[in-house]
């Protein structure tokens, strides 16, 4: 994986971390636990899946890994949409965490492109 040496200096795992502290935060005292639960393995989720394939023994294990990284993401998108809806959170955070998901979705989609290109 190129010049980066630990998963840390990764600018899609900070975003990714970014992102749980966000929802740790967003639903600390939300009563739908189910939810709550839900959105938040998800966010852990990201990280982990960036991190395991990170310490994978090649590019295209990386790249798997973060796939599916990726669709945790787009859980999460959308489960702040049901925030949303429910009245968890109001309609300005809930836009401002979609974008903060969908611009790490989009980097993680340009670093997978990168690998796979980069023999």
């Amino acid at each position: 994986m190129g010049t980066i040496k630990d998963f840390e200096n990764l600018e899609i795992w900070k975003m990714a971390r970014e992102l749980v502290n966000l929802i740790y935060s967003d639903f600390r005292d939300c009563h739908d636990y189910a939810f709550r639960d839900q959105i938040t393995r998800a966010g852990i989720s990201v990280m982990n899946n960036i991190s395991e394939g990170f310490c994978r023994n090649s590019d295209a294990e990386f790249r798997q890994f973060l796939n599916i990284s990726k669709g945790s993401s787009g859980e999460i998108k959308n489960m702040y949409y049901i925030a949303e809806d429910m009245n968890y959170l109001d309609a300005e955070n809930s836009n401002d965490r979609r974008n903060k998901t969908q611009r790490l979705i989009n980097s993680t989609s340009a670093l997978m492109k990168y690998l796979k290109t980069s023999k």
